[in-house]
């Protein structure tokens, strides 16, 4: 397809290790290398002060335009704080895109909330400027659920009637899975028109992750004291739509079994909590610390058992876990514990990759882990299925190319573009030769 200006706007982007600042420069990235003129509306915050304070990810050398929007970075440490910095970056993303020479997609991600709005104020200036929303959680669904805001109480009505204009105002909408789309078509879905959508599951780059690598130890092992032990990873937010308590009841259950270690690697608002858990009940084979820079992870990831990933029943549709795909491409098992139909319990069941329990079962997590650590053809088995599911459908290449025929499916190529590419095809084209009459 032709060159097309393309806009992204996310609050978080590289080198900041939050997983949508790592998308967000992931698709940027592809569609410059395809030659298009790419843009990226983001602040100068990061996701956490754990993340502010790591080197993060390494900034790649690319064509990507970055423009970062002033905020006073307070961070996540409560409300208040929180809306100041989302304050900010309306202000400064909405003048952006008020100042920005026609684009021909926006696509908006929603972190802050509904920051697509910026998006409908450049499509109002420029009538032709197509806009994608490309859902990562949903608002006022995810606070709902989260006990934060009433259940169809006048804050919640009030942004569900947000929803309802923003929607009417897309060109297409782009979900994480079938769950999310189900939610947020049966809410919002215009009445007067067809809204086209599409189901595209988040990722990690290939060539972070390449097959077969050998990394050395991560540092933390030996500090630890993890030499030797089935080590369970819990890797980046630990926050309010995950479920904790299971694990840690599995965890008491599982004191005997000295070998098998739960280790937390991470932040959020419930990073704490876990941690005075653990401690409170004694329990030495919990282990929880900070972020470590995203340079860092892969060595983290091969210095451990599986995975383990955790969500909770009333966030399903609402959230889908991240921390899925590279714990695929690094050929870890996965241990879930959460609803059924998620992305995570959907890759367990269809590439048969790891476990999956429901909330409460401690019980039946605790039996699960402790067979799998003894287990080791089994183990072998789901390793190479994990890999085999992040290459069948949870890499950039697979992801990738969904967005380059949504992009070609929303810019088809103009009267002038047409003309050139006619003109070209019969240039190129054998021409025939022409008898002369007798």
């Amino acid at each position: 397809m032709s060159p097309v200006r393309i806009t992204l706007i996310n609050q978080f982007y590289a080198p900041d290790i939050s997983p949508t600042a790592h998308l967000t420069a992931s698709l940027a990235e592809h569609f410059a290398a395809g030659g298009h003129d790419v843009t990226v509306v983001t602040s100068r915050g990061g996701y956490s002060d754990d993340a502010r304070k790591k080197a993060g990810a390494q900034s790649r050398s690319t064509d990507v335009d970055v423009r970062r929007i002033w905020t006073p970075r307070f961070g996540k440490a409560n409300l208040i704080k929180r809306l100041t910095d989302y304050f900010f970056f309306y202000l400064g993303t909405f003048i952006k895109l008020v100042v920005l020479k026609r684009q021909d997609v926006v696509i908006s991600l929603t972190t802050p909330p509904f920051i697509a709005w910026a998006g409908v104020l450049h499509k109002f200036l420029h009538r032709r400027t197509k806009l994608v929303l490309w859902n990562m959680d949903c608002y006022p669904e995810a606070p709902e659920r989260a006990g934060m805001i009433k259940e169809n109480g006048t804050i919640s009505r009030i942004l569900q009637l947000f929803n309802r204009a923003l929607f009417r105002r897309l060109d297409h909408l782009v979900c994480l899975d079938s769950a999310m789309l189900d939610l947020l078509m049966g809410r919002y879905a215009p009445k007067n028109k067809t809204l086209p959508s599409t189901i595209i599951p988040n990722w990690e780059d290939a060539d972070f992750f390449p097959d077969g690598a050998v990394y050395e130890q991560w540092e933390g092992i030996s500090r630890h004291g993890l030499d030797g032990k089935f080590v369970a990873l819990y890797l980046g937010n630990m926050g309010v739509g995950h479920e904790f308590d299971t694990v840690l009841d599995a965890a008491e259950l599982l004191r005997d079994q000295t070998r098998i270690t739960f280790l937390f690697v991470g932040g959020g608002s419930r990073k704490e909590a876990v941690a005075d858990e653990a401690r409170r009940r004694k329990l030495t084979n919990v282990i929880v610390q900070g972020y470590v820079p995203k340079s860092e992870t892969p060595r983290l990831m091969a210095s451990i058992t599986c995975s383990l990933i955790t969500l909770r029943d009333n966030m399903l549709g609402v959230m889908s876990p991240s921390k899925l795909h590279s714990n695929l491409a690094m050929s870890l098992p996965v241990l879930y514990i959460g609803p059924e139909k998620s992305n995570v319990d959907d890759a367990i069941k269809r590439y048969a990759c790891g476990l999956s329990v429901p909330i409460g079962d401690a019980q039946g997590f605790a039996d699960a882990v402790k067979s799998l650590s003894h287990d080791r053809e089994t183990y072998r088995q789901m390793r190479t299925s994990a890999r085999w599911a992040f290459d069948d459908a949870y890499s950039d290449h697979a992801t990738h190319a969904r967005f380059d025929e949504l992009v070609a499916a929303l810019c088809p190529l103009d009267r002038h573009a047409r003309k050139a590419h006619r003109s070209s095809t019969l240039e190129s084209s054998p021409k025939t030769k022409t008898k002369a009459k007798p």
